[in-house]
């Protein structure tokens, strides 16, 4: 039986709508709003990423204190569609698909509120908020409107770290077995003028000192790379270099993961300049080693599964490992192009073990992660 005229006629229309819509959604661009202030953090990074993102076409500003706007319109250039003194004022009038939000500990929940409100997707420089409890509202908001809430952990984004996670899930190093981390930055920073009067510096503004705003870029790492959470922590933390401010300098962790293996992380400003950081893992087949910075080789790699065992190594050839890869992957997401480069649920996850390896601090014993 041939196909009726009118049969064909629809299917004709269902399939050129089908490719208009999908042609619709590569060639649309996304509006950003960036919400910061004077003390946003890595806010240059944002900008430039932003600017250098393909999938961007407008971002506008909210700046209270107007002094990242002369910044903003130099390095965005065509692409600065203007600025606001308050997140409410610039919400009125636009409904960007991202909302970027750049603000201390203390005053970004309410702005990553009123952006989901808005029903933007929700890019949040760590650690966001001072309690889990308060990223887990936000979370759930964000769940119930369909949007994402990603915490700003760009490092997900480096070549080495996605090949060292996709080379342990196919099966490596067999079972995991043990994880070593170390993320140590420079203690030059601790005695600039003013650094004991920024928020970093100020428990109640911060949430606290090194782990939250360093060591977990770290501990995020562990779990992505093994695929594993962390269930139980206990450790300690200390302000060992005896600064004038109220949040550790120094903090090491026992961990415990849902796969059954154990880990280690140190944290701390040790250093007179740069950065040295490791994570290792063990397996029943190998291991893998990280070292982003203070290492020769970027990732080592082992596995008995090979006829002839030996040290392999993987090299970065991208130019770009930082931000830009992440903010770009995470306004892709927004426009539905691709996954998140971070979920919302990873996110908490990240920042409920922070928070409850801040309790086993505290009370000297250690703690499972809710």
């Amino acid at each position: 039986m041939r196909p009726r005229p009118c049969f064909l006629l629809v299917a004709l229309l269902w399939l050129a709508g089908s490719v208009l819509i999908a042609a619709n959604a590569v060639s649309r661009s996304a509006t950003v709003a960036l919400i910061t202030n004077a003390e946003g953090a890595h806010v240059s990074a944002y900008l430039s990423s932003l600017a250098g993102s393909a999938d961007v076409a407008a971002v506008v500003v909210a700046d209270p204190s107007g002094r990242q706007v002369a910044a903003a319109k130099k390095t965005l250039g065509a692409k600065f569609a203007g600025s606001y003194d308050s997140a409410e004022g610039l919400l009125a009038k636009h409904r960007p698909d991202l909302a970027l939000v750049s603000l201390e500990p203390g005053l970004a929940p309410a702005a990553i509120d009123l952006a989901l409100e808005a029903g933007c997707h929700v890019l949040a420089e760590k650690p966001a908020v001072l309690s889990a409890e308060r990223f887990h509202a936000l979370a759930r908001k964000a769940d119930a409107k369909g949007r994402h809430l990603m915490l700003a952990l760009a490092n997900r984004s480096r070549p080495e770290i996605c090949f060292a996670r996709e080379w342990i899930a196919k099966g490596g190093l067999g079972r995991v077995y043990g994880v070593e981390v170390h993320m140590i930055a420079d203690q030059t920073r601790l005695g600039r003028p003013g650094y004991a009067d920024n928020w970093f510096a100020q428990k109640a503004r911060s949430g606290g000192g090194h782990l939250i705003w360093l060591g977990i870029h770290w501990v995020d790492l562990a779990m992505l790379v093994t695929g594993s959470d962390i269930t139980d922590v206990a450790g300690f933390v200390a302000n060992v270099g005896g600064k004038p401010f109220d949040v550790e300098d120094s903090a090491t962790l026992s961990l415990r993961f849902a796969n059954g293996s154990l880990g280690t992380l140190t944290s701390g400003y040790y250093l007179d300049k740069g950065y040295h950081s490791h994570l290792k893992v063990w397996g029943s087949q190998g291991w893998l080693e990280i070292n982003l910075h203070g290492g020769e080789t970027p990732v080592r790699y082992y596995t008995t599964t090979e006829a002839n065992p030996t040290v392999r190594s993987f090299v970065n050839d991208q130019p770009d490992g930082g931000y830009a890869p992440f903010v770009a992957s995470a306004v892709r997401a927004a426009l539905g192009l691709e996954p998140p480069p971070i979920t919302t649920a990873e996110s908490e996850r990240v920042l409920k073990t922070l928070f409850t390896a801040y309790r086993a601090a505290e009370s000297g014993r250690a703690q499972a992660v809710p």
